[in-house]
């Protein structure tokens, strides 16, 4: 059976520590700068999208963590892009706790089952309290990359 690794969706450069973020909607400008460098997707896009999304109910999943998602024309394959905010940033989260875990998910607009695969895995890793643990306590982007996909592959053996 199929096995998919955080790995293959998580690039490294895709991976950052931000000092302070103002607002929900500057935090996906984040999100769209990062998927641009590192993706080379268009930001504009990604950020009308992610706020689209966002519009039809908050990705603020609980417990200082907020799950973004989009699907856009212009991606071939789910992207995973990690932000780990030094000041907790109010997210409109279901337990109305600020978020400091931001993981976002960029699909292909057919993507099916892969997206929801993908959340699936993100969302399982992240209620993981040692691993969130490790995540705050760490600020290197190579570090935070490492305790996500290391701990999965793990898990599947």
């Amino acid at each position: 059976m199929y096995q998919m690794q955080l790995a293959q969706i998580l690039d490294v450069g895709a991976v950052k520590t931000i000092g302070s973020c103002t607002s929900k909607k500057r935090l996906f400008h984040d999100l769209g700068e990062l998927s641009e460098a590192c993706y080379d997707l268009n930001a504009t896009r990604v950020i009308d999208a992610l706020l689209e999304r966002e519009n039809l109910g908050p990705t603020g999943v609980g417990q200082g963590i907020a799950l973004p998602h989009a699907r856009l024309t212009n991606v071939t394959d789910v992207k995973g892009i990690f932000l780990r905010l030094e000041k907790p940033l109010d997210f409109d989260a279901i337990d109305r706790q600020p978020v400091d875990l931001v993981f976002a998910l960029l699909a292909p607009q057919n993507a099916g089952v892969d997206h929801l695969k993908a959340l699936a895995l993100v969302s399982r890793t992240l209620r993981d309290a040692s691993i969130c643990a490790k995540l705050r306590a760490n600020g290197d982007p190579g570090t935070l990359h490492t305790i996500l996909t290391e701990v999965h592959s793990s898990q599947a053996a």
